[in-house]
Parts: structure tokens; C-alpha cells; sequence
């Protein structure tokens, strides 16, 4: 599979964008572990316009990451035309626009998800981004606002003659926001529309190889994207890679060895920003992490996991958690 001219291999994974989880840190640790390309947290137009500088420390990539694309969201044309040309000079190998983001904060202010009640609006800002730039521009967004709005198959279409080099769809509806479960029906339609030609990325509810297998192969869809199944569970790529290549599950990690891979994403997290901001980056990461799940009366050591504050909290937290994985 290509977007534009990136090779990303047969039946790629990918690692989906989301706010206070796809730092850098994160991204390297997802790609170790086999997902074929990462995307950064979403960026705002209108701070990164404004030089916020939160906002530019999310255009951080590194050449380890690649290829690694840099998600944007907005309302605005020429915001988000200005914003493409500032991500552009950052050098990712894609630029993605969010038209999928289904929280009051942005698509109740008409971005994100929001741009699902204003077509015109949406094309005619993926149209500009794409004249704008010179790499390879991509869109995620959803079926529609709500169950009696689900456009997708019609805007596919669209957003391919707006000249966008893939097209990554959620499979609920704005209104769903994350409840009840992904429709993969509606994707498969988009991709077997005679008249779509570019890239189809299927995404929700991919939580296990076999899911994995199961929408590859039902729905014919390009690549897949891996969401909220990776917290607390980077692995889960390598365990995704592994039975789309061999058919057979992965022989099971160890709980020793998952616990070392969570210790690790504490000392990055902390490397990459410092101990404070580090810590409240990725404890409640650890706090979902299916590793815990089964541990009889663990909701109080959930809690202080979520209450800890520095690295040896959570490390001595660990060491009490680790005898009762084996």
C-alpha cells in the first residue's frame, strides 16, 4: 500500500492520533514494536498560528519515527492553509486533517467532527490544504453527525476529487462519540465504490490480532488503525504483526515482560518532558492497562497509580503489583 509515493507494506498498521497519548515518546515505542506509521497528537490551527508553544512542540518528529504524519484540526480556511505551510516546514511525510474529533470543545465549535454539519465548509478547506502543500494530504473523519446522517460513502467521493492522497474513517458517528460499537459496513462500502481509487483506512474497535485479520479481509480495507487498544498496550502491534504474517497467535509475553515495557514508557515519558509532566503524561496510560485486568482489589492501587506523582512512586507501585502477574 502507497500514500502518495510512501510505501508502507502489505496490510500496514497504523498508530491513530490522539490528544495526551501519541507524544514522541510514545510514537518510538509503538513503531518498535511493528506499527508501520505513527501520527502525532492533533494540532490546533489557530494556537499554531498564534505560536503557542505547546501547540509547536507537537510538530517534534524524528527521523526514527518515520514515516510519520502530523494531524490538523480547524474551521477556518485560511488558518488552516497557514497552519499546513507551518507543519510542512516541520517535514512530517503526511498531513492529516482531523474532521473526526468528536469532544464539545472542538466539534461544538464546528472543527473536528464538527465539520460533518458543514460539507461545503469541509471540502473547501481540504481543497486549500491540499493546493497549499506539496506532500501528501490525508483526511480522518467519521460516518456522519448521527445515525440519520451517515454520508460517508457520498463523502468519500468528495474529499477524493478534493485531491486528498487517503482517506481514514472512524466507524461511528459523531453522536456516538466512543460508545457502542464501530460499524465497519459503511467502510467496506467506501472501499468497494468502484469510483474510489485512493487509500481506505479503517479505524474503531481494533483491540485484537484476530479483529485485525477479520477487518482486512471482510472489508478490503488498506491499512488499519490501532486507537485506544494501545494504551497501556504498545505490544499490541507486535502481536497484531505478527498474525497478519503467520495466522498464529503470538506466543504469550510474559507479565514480567509487559511490566518492563510499561517502566519504560515512565522513563521516557519522563526523559522527553521532565518528572512532573512526565508522570501526569502516563499514569493513567498504566492505570488502563489490560496487564492489571483480573487483579483481585486493584481499584485502590488504580487509584494511586493515578494519584502518583513521581517515577519511584510508580515504580514501588509496580514492585507491589509485579508478584501478583506471576
Amino acid at each position: 500500500m502507497k500514500i502518495g509515493h510512501i510505501d508502507l507494506g502489505e496490510r500496514p498498521i497504523f498508530l491513530a492520533p490522539m490528544e495526551d497519548v501519541t507524544d514522541p515518546a510514545f510514537r518510538l515505542m509503538c513503531k518498535k514494536f511493528g506499527a508501520n506509521m505513527v501520527y502525532t497528537e492533533f494540532v490546533s490551527a489557530d494556537a499554531l498560528i498564534r505560536s503557542v508553544s505547546k501547540t509547536e512542540q507537537k510538530l517534534n518528529i524524528s527521523d526514527e519515527e518515520r514515516p510519520v504524519a502530523i494531524q490538523i484540526y480547524g474551521k477556518d480556511t485560511e488558518t488552516m492553509v497557514e497552519a499546513a505551510r507551518i507543519v510542512e516546514e516541520a517535514r512530517p511525510d503526511i498531513l492529516d486533517i482531523n474532521f473526526g474529533c468528536p469532544v464539545k470543545r472542538v466539534a461544538g465549535k464546528g472543527a473536528g467532527a464538527g465539520m460533518l454539519q458543514n460539507i461545503p465548509k469541509m471540502l473547501e478547506i481540504t481543497h486549500a490544504v491540499v493546493d497549499a502543500v506539496k506532500i501528501p494530504v490525508t483526511v480522518k473523519t467519521r460516518l456522519g453527525w448521527d445515525a440519520n446522517n451517515k454520508i460517508i460513502v457520498d463523502l468519500a467521493e468528495q474529499l477524493q476529487d478534493c485531491g486528498i492522497a487517503a482517506l481514514t474513517i472512524h466507524g461511528r458517528t459523531r453522536a456516538q462519540m466512543y460508545t457502542g460499537e464501530a460499524d465497519w459496513t459503511l467502510i467496506g462500502e467506501v472501499k468497494k465504490n468502484p469510483r474510489m481509487h485512493i487509500p481506505i483506512i479503517g479505524n474503531g474497535d481494533v483491540t485484537t490480532p484476530q479483529r485485525a485479520k477479520e477487518c482486512f479481509e471482510l472489508y478490503g480495507v488498506d491499512a488499519i488503525m490501532i486507537g485506544r487498544a494501545s494504551f497501556g498496550r504498545p505490544w499490541i502491534f507486535k502481536e497484531v504483526r505478527h498474525y497478519l504474517e503467520t495466522g498464529e497467535e503470538l506466543p504469550p509475553l510474559s507479565a514480567e515482560w509487559k511490566l518492563s515495557v510499561l517502566r519504560q514508557e515512565v522513563v521516557d515519558s519522563v526523559n522527553l518532558l521532565d518528572e512532573r509532566r512526565g508522570i501526569l503524561h502516563v499514569r493513567r496510560h498504566l492505570a488502563a492497562s489490560p496487564l492489571f485486568k483480573g487483579i483481585p482489589n486493584f481499584r485502590d492501587t488504580r487509584i494511586a497509580m493515578l494519584r502518583a506523582e513521581t517515577k519511584e512512586e510508580l515504580f514501588q507501585i509496580f514492585d507491589t503489583i509485579s508478584p501478583l502477574l506471576s
